[in-house]
């Protein structure tokens, strides 16, 4: 392999191969005003700056545009255009029969209320917006770095960053303090891997950049590819002092990375604000609005429907009255002023759909706002979701999505760091057939070691190099290593020690590692704290101290690591003189190179067996010595396949193959990927509630599908479909030929399925699937939406199988997947199946899904706050979903469905009543309701009894659903509004209102009683009906709940009495129009029956319906119900594992980073001083030289 960095000369560059006019984006180095003159089209004939600036702005309104944008919004919402139009109807004299203030004042409550919620949601964005764009970097200005806000920051401004500070822009590295400019830092915002990355400069920058003067007279161009989404690609040259240098994505630090391991590096910022990669990943904020929203304004669409086609038929009966009937009566011809019978039919119709309008009432909307609050505010203050290791509850960003969380039927989660802790621990090892580190279990589950006392982890205090933080359980291991006897244990831990790419620094006395992976770490990390120390490493040697003793092994060849090959190798001379080759892998690719005289293979595979039951992630060791005769002829066989100029890989696999062959088995370790606290029992709970749960993570296969067995989302026993099995599935089948008629065309078992097993596999539908796929292997789906010319009808049938297949699965991980390809596919099921999804996740790659998704969930983790800013919901840990779930989500759409309900039921009922005494005043729009009642029966006299049941109503306790998680299908099949439980709404309040009115009109038909008794009684019936009507209802009964309804009725009395006083009659005639009316009407014993029978006939219906209710409900529902008195008996609710093993399956996992390892770094020597450890002097920062 080459032992110098690869030239920059394009001349001798194989990767430069563009011309300059194939790059349109052009950046120089300190000069603004240069990056300044370049424009593009604005708005009409405006120009604007082409680039971008470096302000993040993720609100949705500023002091011009909040008012403007936030009507338009609402105005979205059919019920205010309805409102609105009867504002402008109220206000002509001719149609009017109510006052125009009466609407428009609720109207302006309504939009103000919804407004100032939005102005406070809008806030808590300005004030995320403002917490990253106010972060510090150094800009180099006017000869000298200076502190500055990341807002500051241009294109073309040469930066300076410090360990653990974030990039603020997309940059190209020009030097760093670290040797050959390497530069380490860390993704999680990316790819969520918080294992460190490296990038590298320049070789030119880094010889000629390396002061502060040389800096600020650099003045070279960048001319690269226009800003676009892809994370992983890079594509542009440097143009300095005459040469050209090719640019790939080793050189450019994104925004998003976090420096670690670094002290200082310098860079030229290309991107900036939204230009910037990762921005471009992260998609559009978009307005998002329920089920129940949604359904809502079809309601009120059809309710709307519904009192146009009655006003036109009461419209049409006042023409015909007038025409037949008004004539012939001469007091009413006298008032018909000469018009005729289609004028006044026309004038009729709209005093109706004015009469009429409280059907959809103002009330309505401002206390769902209330509602919506109060339940996000329970959020809020919820203890149990409360971590305090951080300090941190949870949080709801958003106000009118509640309801929602009690229908999510599809959860698409990140991995690392939302179901993982991405802490690798060392757990067990098998060597020469002996399992070291075992722990039984009693039968209540715990763990227990082979001695039967409580497991203590063995004393390190020994090694002055071990770190304290291996939990190792098993003292017979140690005392074979410290007692040198065991060969085989020995060789095992040499491996370990010496085969690697791992790099070390000494700070204050403590070796510090830089892995390419957590794993990687792990293993190294625990090889060290028994004993076979990594101390350091050059380009051509590895030093270890076994036990005490230094040895140092040259390093001949390093056969890094690759997703194809799963495995690496380091070829090395001891200090004995023999020649050793060491190599670790994945289990099965490790047995394929066995010698066939290899020993303990047997045991070995027993103990992964066992490995696998405890969803332990397993790589085997194995090595072999090799002659010199052997070593001399195949070294030049690398040599040469290593400078190949074509076909270079295809000959190193080669090479690889020969020397990696005749292996002798040496052992395997088990390493435990840590999960979050109470991941598989969360999940095991979300599956019984119905909810299917795919995995979108950007981390390799093999690591996430170990996790999915260790969360329990997959299990032993599940059939296990990849993406060459779905291609062949998905694929448009071939013509008929001869040797298949069925037109499935059969797969070799090697390649997977056949096309026939994979469809009946779906169409048997059976519950033990899972789907694992790669980002890569998605790419002949989701290209689909790439096409320019519009989706293509074969493509979105692709697309629809796919969805209908993976949906078919309980259980679906996609791996290696960008952040665009995750929304892609939240996107993909949204369109397809028209369910109700949930994003969750916690970094920056997770943003683009998070708003995609009918709910976003950030996790507050270790990633940084982008997945938060933008989410709805924000929590601390996973193990909270379920509580946000299945107890606010379930309780907070049983109660907007019931106050919704219920609120249409009582003023329906109450508005149809006008439409039953058309037919008994000539169809004049007459008011059977004195004005004041109208106005105060949905505000202040039934309102608050429907909203207590809005806001405190549950069905059974927090306890009971999350042990009875099978309640939350009530939700998910919309149970309690739909348009069938509107159709019921509709019927109840059309049957209510009849008897409201023709019970009172039947009773006082022959007596002397005038409008305004009748009026009175009606009014008094309608708010008895409708408060028994709501107490009936409540399946919790509370203080508020009682204080509500007692409220209500007081207020009713009190405000009544007051309206109909002789005072307000004489000051205000035309408004009080009903003095001492109800006075008179309620010291009436006969009016009290009426109302007693009106109101008891009333509720015959739903004490019929709720008795059926009782005796058709499910066993099991009335058992969860009855036993909430009882403490949730284990009989009422039956406890099911989610998890079940018939047939072991080891799940091997050489689960590095998807980037390719150190090695060629290393063996390059451009990763570390040549001929010196990493205990070497290090060159010292810019920084420290000024």
């Amino acid at each position: 392999m080459s032992l110098q960095q690869p030239p920059s000369n394009p001349a001798s560059s194989p990767d430069c191969t563009h011309s300059n006019t194939e790059y349109t984006w052009q950046v120089k180095a300190n000069d603004r005003d240069f990056n300044n003159q370049f424009t593009k089209k604005g708005f009409l004939c405006f120009k604007q700056r082409k680039y971008a600036d470096n302000v993040i702005r993720t609100r949705k309104y500023n002091v011009l545009t909040f008012l403007p944008f936030n009507l338009y919004e609402q105005f979205q919402r059919v019920a205010n255009v309805y409102f609105l139009l009867m504002v402008i109807l109220q206000g002509v004299p001719a149609i009017s029969t109510l006052p125009w203030h009466t609407t428009m004042i609720p109207l302006i409550m309504v939009l103000a209320t919804r407004g100032v919620k939005d102005i406070m949601d809008d806030m808590a964005r300005y004030r995320s917006d403002n917490e990253i764009n106010n972060r510090l970097c150094d800009i180099l200005h006017s000869g000298s770095f200076r502190a500055a806000r990341w807002r500051d920051v241009h294109v073309g401004d040469v930066v300076r960053l410090r360990k653990d500070q974030f990039i603020p822009a997309d940059m190209l590295l020009l030097n760093s303090s670290e040797p050959h400019s390497l530069c380490y830092v860390e993704t999680a915002d990316i790819d969520g891997e918080t294992n460190l990355k490296y990038r590298q400069a320049l070789s030119v920058t880094h010889e000629e950049l390396h002061t502060e003067d040389k800096l600020a007279t650099f003045d070279g161009r960048v001319l690269c590819e226009e800003p676009n989404s892809q994370l992983h690609s890079f594509s542009g040259a440097l143009h300095w002092r005459g040469g050209q240098h090719p640019i790939d994505n080793d050189r450019i630090l994104l925004r998003g990375f976090r420096l670690r391991n670094t002290h200082t590096c310098y860079g030229l910022v290309i991107f900036t604000g939204l230009d910037s990669k990762i921005l471009r990943n992260c998609g559009r904020t978009v307005v998002k609005r329920t089920r129940i929203e949604l359904l809502m304004n079809h309601v009120v669409l059809m309710i709307l429907l519904f009192l146009l086609v009655t006003s036109l038929l009461l419209a049409v009966g006042a023409g015909v009255w007038e025409a037949q009937v008004s004539g012939s009566i001469e007091a009413i011809a006298a008032l018909s002023e000469g018009f005729s019978p289609a004028y006044w039919g026309f004038v009729t119709f709209w005093g109706y759909i004015i009469i009429l309008s409280p059907a959809m009432p103002m009330a309505l909307y401002i206390t769902f706002e209330v509602i919506h609050v109060v339940h996000s505010r329970f959020i809020n203050w919820d203890l149990q979701m409360h971590f305090p290791e951080k300090d941190t509850y949870a949080s709801a960003r958003s106000t009118s999505l509640n309801e929602q969380l009690g229908q999510i039927e599809v959860i698409f989660s990140d991995k690392t760091g939302t179901l993982t802790q991405n802490i690798m621990t060392y757990k067990k090892c098998c060597v020469a057939g002996t399992v070291y580190g075992e722990l039984l279990c009693d039968g209540s589950g715990a763990a227990r070691p082979l001695t039967g006392f409580p497991p203590q982890p063995v004393d390190l205090r020994w090694n002055r190099y071990a770190d304290g933080k291996l939990q190792f359980h098993d003292e017979l291991l140690l005392e074979r290593l410290r007692n040198r006897e065991d060969q085989d244990l020995r060789e095992f831990f040499r491996a370990l020690s010496v085969c690697h790419t791992v790099m070390v620094e000494e700070k204050d006395g403590v070796l510090l590692y830089q892995a390419a992976s957590p794993d990687e770490e792990a293993l190294v990390t625990a090889a060290r704290n028994l004993g076979f120390v990594f101390l350091s490493r050059t380009q051509d040697s590895v030093t270890v101290s076994e036990l005490g003793v230094e040895r140092h092994y040259h390093v001949l060849a390093m056969l890094d690591f690759s997703s194809q090959r799963r495995r690496m190798s380091v070829l090395v001379r001891e200090p004995e003189g023999g020649l050793k080759l060491y190599c670790k892998g994945a289990d099965i690719v490790i047995f394929e190179r066995l010698a066939p005289d290899s020993p303990h293979r047997d045991a070995t595979e027993k103990a992964l067996d066992g490995f696998a039951e405890e969803t332990l992630r397993t790589l085997c060791l194995a090595g072999r010595s090799v002659e010199e005769g052997f070593y001399r002829e195949w070294i030049g066989e690398h040599h040469r396949a290593n400078m190949a100029t074509q076909g270079r890989e295809q000959e190193l696999a080669a090479a690889y193959e020969r020397i990696e062959n005749n292996l002798t088995l040496l052992g395997a370790t088990a390493i435990e990927d840590r999960l979050q606290e109470g991941v598989p029992e969360t999940i095991r709970t979300l599956k019984r509630a119905g909810i299917k749960i795919w995995v979108l993570t950007g981390d390799k296969k093999e690591t996430a599908v170990n996790i999915g067995y260790s969360c329990k989302l997959l299990s032993s026993d599940m059939t296990i479909l990849e993406g060459k099995d779905l291609r062949t599935l998905l694929e448009p089948a071939q013509e008929n030929n001869s040797s298949n008629s069925n037109n499935t065309p059969r797969l070799s078992k090697e390649a997977g399925w056949t096309n026939q097993e994979l469809l009946d596999l779906h169409k048997l539908g059976a519950q033990r699937k899972a789907l694992v796929i790669t980002g890569p292997e998605l790419e002949f789906i989701l290209r689909a939406n790439d096409t320019a010319g519009g989706v293509h009808g074969q493509q979105v049938e692709l697309q629809k199988r796919f969805v209908e297949l993976a949906s078919s699965c309980p259980a679906v991980i996609c791996c290696r997947v960008t952040p665009l390809q995750k929304a892609r596919m939240v996107e993909l099921v949204r369109q397809y199946q028209g369910v109700v999804t949930l994003a969750i996740g916690d970094g920056a790659n997770d943003v683009n899904m998070i708003k995609t998704a009918h709910i976003g969930v950030g996790i507050s983790g270790q990633e940084g706050l982008q997945a938060v800013q933008c989410s709805d919901y924000s929590i601390a840990q996973f193990r909270f979903l379920q509580r946000l779930l299945l107890v606010h989500g379930r309780w907070s759409y049983i109660r907007i469905c019931k106050y919704l309900r219920f609120f249409l039921f009582k003023t329906l009922s109450f508005t149809f009543v006008h439409i039953w005494y058309s037919f008994f005043n000539g169809f004049t729009a007459q008011r059977v309701f004195e004005n004041w009642f109208i106005t105060f029966y949905t505000v202040l006299y039934t309102s608050f009894p429907v909203l207590t049941m809005g806001l405190l109503e549950r069905d059974v306790s927090d306890r009971a659903s999350l042990q009875c998680p099978e309640l939350y299908r009530v939700g998910q099949y919309q149970e309690l509004f739909g348009y069938r439980v509107f159709g019921v709404t509709m019927l109840h309040a059309l049957l209510t209102s009849l008897i409201l009115f023709f019970i009172p009109f039947g009773a006082f038909l022959p007596s002397s009683h005038d409008y305004q008794t009748f009026a009175v009684t009606v009014a008094t019936a309608a708010v008895f009906t409708v408060t028994a009507e709501i107490a009936l209802q409540i399946w919790t009964w509370s203080l508020p709940n009682a204080l509500a309804i007692l409220l209500s009725i007081v207020l009713y009395f009190t405000l009544t009495f007051m309206l109909h006083s002789f005072k307000l009659h004489q000051a205000w005639p035309k408004d009080f129009l009903f003095p001492g009316a109800s006075l008179n009407t309620l010291r009436d014993p006969y009016m009290w029956l009426i109302v007693l029978l009106t109101v008891t006939v009333c509720l015959l219906p739903s004490l019929a319906a709720r008795a059926l209710d009782t005796v058709l409900r499910p066993p099991d529902l009335h058992r969860v119900h009855s036993s909430e008195g009882q403490g949730m008996s284990v009989s009422a609710v039956e406890l099911r594992t989610g998890f079940r093993r018939d047939q072991p399956q080891r799940r091997s996992s050489y689960a590095f980073s998807q980037e390719r390892g150190f090695g060629e770094r290393i063996a390059s020597g451009t990763s570390l001083g040549k001929g010196k450890g990493a205990r070497g002097a290090r060159r010292q920062g810019l920084g420290e030289q000024q």
